[in-house]
């Protein structure tokens, strides 16, 4: 039993490490001189296929975006647990009445969140 959790441990103190390894790279490689700062404003000039901008560089979006990106998100992620909902039901045979039926109740509130969110608006493409 300890050594469930020692293995979880090392693999904890493992990931911090690296974690803490990749963020302090560019640091060490500057004070091992491996990698020159050269700071310029040609460096920070924002680039737009090669076209040098008029106006500001950070123009604000249509919030309205992120609504289709969190659409798209909650489809994708149900797609996924779909895919496993029908595994599941191919490969259990005894339980397969109940997990048929968690999956339609499933589909069912995501059709529900879908359908609500085309009501008020949001999938309208302005």
């Amino acid at each position: 039993m300890l050594t469930d959790y020692g293995y979880i441990a090392l693999y904890l103190v493992i990931c911090l490490a690296f974690s803490a390894f990749i963020a302090y790279m560019p640091q060490v490689l500057e004070f091992i001189k491996f990698e020159k700062k050269n700071p310029s404003d040609v460096k920070y000039n924002t680039y737009e296929c090669g076209l040098v901008t008029i106006d500001r560089s950070w123009v604000r979006f249509n919030p309205h975006y992120y609504y289709y990106a969190l659409m798209l998100s909650a489809m994708d992620t149900s797609l996924i647990f779909l895919i496993l909902w029908g595994l599941a039901l191919k490969n259990i045979g005894i339980y397969s009445v109940s997990i048929f039926w968690s999956g339609i109740i499933f589909v069912a509130i995501i059709a529900c969140g879908f359908f609500y969110a085309w009501k008020k608006g949001v999938l309208q493409w302005k």
